[in-house]
Order: structure tokens, then sequence, then C-alpha cells
């Protein structure tokens, strides 16, 4: 059984999706040191991740992430610091995907200046 499981659902479709795993993966590789291997597949892909006293997996699907990790004895005790980092880290660029894909908001038109017709004196 996994220390740390972790699903999310989206709507964001296998590329995007691929988009941020593949963040999230460099993200991991640099502040935690460790070793990501991306296996890619037609409907899914996963993100094999390792090192000393860590290993798991993020299933990356067109409509959810699902990660599982196994943490050694060590880190055992951290498991959920160590879930907690992680669910900010996939939430934010989940978010930031959100706000990238939500359409700019149209400014309002200035309707005081043309509610107010100009007279001559």
């Amino acid at each position: 059984m996994p220390d740390i499981r972790i699903q999310r659902k989206h709507t964001l479709g296998l590329k995007k999706a691929r988009d941020i795993a593949w963040q999230w993966a460099e993200e991991v590789e640099k502040k935690f040191d460790m070793e990501c291997t991306v296996v890619e597949g037609d409907t899914c892909d996963t993100v094999q991740f390792t090192r000393a006293g860590v290993n798991g997996q993020l299933t990356v699907a067109a409509d959810h992430f699902d990660l599982s990790a196994k943490l050694g004895f060590l880190l055992g005790a951290f498991s959920k610091t160590i879930e907690g980092e992680i669910e900010k880290n996939l939430d934010a660029l989940l978010a930031k995907s959100d706000k990238a894909k939500a359409p700019a908001a149209k400014a309002p038109a200035n309707t005081a200046a043309k509610a107010a017709p100009k007279t001559k004196k």
C-alpha cells in the first residue's frame, strides 16, 4: 500500500495534462533531487520518480492525475508533510493552467460618457 496517494480530476485533455505532468517532474527533479522517467502511452502517460527513500509514479490521463508513492523508513515519519507539498505543487500547476484556459474578461464600455450628450452654450 502506498504511503502517499493523491488523485485530481481535471478537464484539460491529455496534451495539456502531459504538459503539467512534465512541469511537475522538472520541479521535483530540481527541488527534491528526484530522478524522473516519462513513459508515454496512447491514452495515458506515467511519470516514474525515485530517489533514496522514495519511489512512485504519477499516472497522467485526459481527465485525471493519480499519484502514488512509497516512502522509506526515515521519510515515512514525514509522509503528511511530503504529501502536502506534493499536493500544493500539483494544485498550483493545475490552477495556473485553469487561469491560462479562462477567456479574458471584456472591459466595460464607458457608458457614462456616452449617456451625457454634450451641449453648446
